[in-house]
């Protein structure tokens, strides 16, 4: 056994809907089984010590090792944290991991010290109090809100008013979204829609925050600190809240209820962390986003995953699905059944409802979607338009939305550029259902010659990295610029990854001259450039990003 992590879990997540400490531990099943029941009675016996309310327990079993948590107070969640590492020293002991047994009375005065230091007794009477009245109240470690958006107030977690205007406080329509692949683009499809409707629209995602076109802090903002901030400005009237792994593992939810949440799709991607080692896993985590609808909202879901199709049954809320098939025999069994979907049909996307059939717009209108080539950004414009019509567009304002936004609106993913008559496709696809639909794309496009930059992380396995090149090559390329990436290495040699890719390329009958190996993503982009003619293709895989490839482009005049 091997302990690994003990945290705060703030909102909903893989255990609880609410607050509580978590502790990760590295072991086996049967140590799992012996080790549950012992850091039970250690934080029960700890928990009586500091005469802390009755917690609830719980526990999840995870490839390699397992999660255990107990409901703790929200200011007292470090405290809690400091109880699991003090159980887990406890039972180690007990279980004769380790040879040091843990000082219980000095353990408890350090504790009631951390937990008289961490009370807050005006945020808990702010809690009852918005529970009372009906009110939405976020927190954490700085500052706490009543209300959403445009209905919200904040202040100092410590400098909490006595007297409140409650009626002054409401909240906001809120639509979380979540999914391997499609999130981005799916976020901006949805917040361009709600702004061809005229309303002020906060975006929490995993490029910026922002209010409308002002950004307000630029980097990573898809975990539950990136929701809170947004839906704490108060020129917010729709919060669009992209909701990724990571955060809903480690923190859990920003949120505790939503009128929508959207999952795109599960498939492989950051595969290999403790809590997501494989794609039952990943669709656990995935799946929190469920709980904010539970109650009320609608859950929107991709009638082609199979994953998601199993899990749906399970759910008791509302659901609404979409799919690029008409004809799918989840979507036919829930119109039937009188439930709302979003479906391709033919080159038409439509709404299917009570027997209804409406028209939101044609896949070649949608200029992101390449005349229809891009299916993966037509479903991306389905699950778009199924989020926003839970939270109140109508479908003209669906369809301006859809057939106005180009591809400077969503950078880095499947923008396409014109150099001097050659083409140039550049996208962040970084897993194999991503390259998958990019490949699918661009062989497409009617190109004389077709040539790929690409690279590929060390973490992949052999096998994820030969099919690859086997999935690149059936594209129809005639030439392939291997970018060494040393960044994204991962625990290989120089070298490596761009012996299996060549090895893989030549089985299949490339030439050794059709293979080049350079450094840089951008060295790999400007030879393509170089050999490319009026009339071919260029096609970069962007793993370490778009921006860098955009402004080269920008410098050599393409448009």
């Amino acid at each position: 056994m091997e302990y690994l992590d003990a945290r705060r879990l703030t909102g909903p997540s893989l255990i609880f809907d609410g607050p509580a400490c978590i502790l990760d531990i590295a072991c086996t099943p049967d140590e799992a089984d012996a080790l549950v029941p012992v850091w039970a009675n250690n934080v029960g016996r700890m928990l009586e010590a500091l005469d802390w309310p009755s917690a609830e327990f719980a526990f999840v079993k995870l490839q390699g090792g397992i999660s255990m948590a107990f409901t703790a107070p929200i200011d007292q969640l470090y405290a809690g944290s400091e109880i699991n590492e003090w159980a887990w020293a406890a039972s180690a002991f007990e279980l004769g991991v380790t040879n040091e047994q843990p000082d219980f009375d000095a353990s408890l005065e350090a504790l009631r010290q951390s937990s008289d230091e961490e009370a807050n007794p005006e945020l808990m009477w702010l809690i009852d109090e918005a529970a009372a009245h009906g009110k939405t109240l976020l927190w954490d470690d700085d500052f706490v809100s009543l209300g959403l958006g445009k209905g919200s107030e904040t202040w100092k977690v410590r400098e909490i008013p006595d007297a409140l205007d409650w009626d002054r406080y409401h909240d906001v329509p809120v639509g979380v979204v979540t999914g391997t692949n499609g999130k981005t683009t799916t976020v901006r499809f949805a917040t361009h829609i709600l702004r061809q409707s005229k309303r002020d629209v906060g975006l929490s995602s995993t490029d910026w925050i922002s209010v409308n076109e002002r950004v307000i802090d630029h980097g990573d903002w898809s975990g539950p600190g990136g929701a809170r901030s947004v839906l704490r400005e108060q020129d917010v009237d729709v919060a669009i809240l992209e909701t990724a792994r990571g955060g809903l593992l480690r923190r859990g939810m920003g949120v505790e209820r939503a009128d929508a949440a959207l999952i795109t799709n599960i498939s492989e991607d950051h595969l290999g962390d403790f809590g997501s080692q494989n794609l039952d896993e990943l669709l656990a985590i995935k799946w929190v986003v469920s709980r904010v609808v539970r109650s009320q909202g609608d859950l929107i879901l991709n009638a082609e995953d199979h994953r998601l199709v199993a899990q749906a049954k399970d759910h008791g809320g509302e659901l609404v699905w979409f799919s690029l098939d008409p004809d799918n025999s989840v979507v036919r069994g829930h119109i039937e059944a009188g439930g709302r979907a979003f479906v391709l049909d033919g080159d038409e996307l439509l709404k299917l409802e009570n027997g209804q059939r409406e028209l939101i717009c044609r896949s070649n209108e949608i200029p992101i979607a390449l005349g229809g080539a891009a299916r993966h950004n037509v479903a991306n414009a389905l699950a778009a338009a199924a989020l926003t019509s839970s939270l109140g567009a109508t479908l003209a304002e669906i369809a301006t939305g859809l057939t106005t936004m180009v591809q400077d609106d969503n950078p880095g993913r499947c923008n396409i550029y014109d150099l001097n008559g050659i083409k140039i496709l550049i996208d962040f696809a970084h897993n194999p259902a991503a390259m998958a639909a990019l490949f699918d794309m661009a062989s497409a496009i009617p190109a004389k010659r077709r040539v790929l930059c690409f690279g590929q992380a060390g973490d992949r396995t052999d096998e994820l990295i030969r099919e690859l090149a086997r999935d690149a090559w059936e594209i129809g390329l005639d030439r392939v610029e291997v970018s060494e990436l040393a960044a994204y290495h991962r625990g290989r040699e120089h070298g490596d990854v761009f012996g299996i890719i060549r090895d893989e390329l030549l089985k299949l009958g490339t030439d050794d001259s059709q293979i080049v190996h350079n450094e840089l993503e951008m060295e790999s982009l400007q030879d393509a450039i170089d050999w490319a003619r009026p009339g071919d293709l260029v096609i970069m895989l962007a793993l370490g990003g778009a921006a860098p490839a955009q402004a080269r482009l920008k410098e050599l005049g393409a448009r």
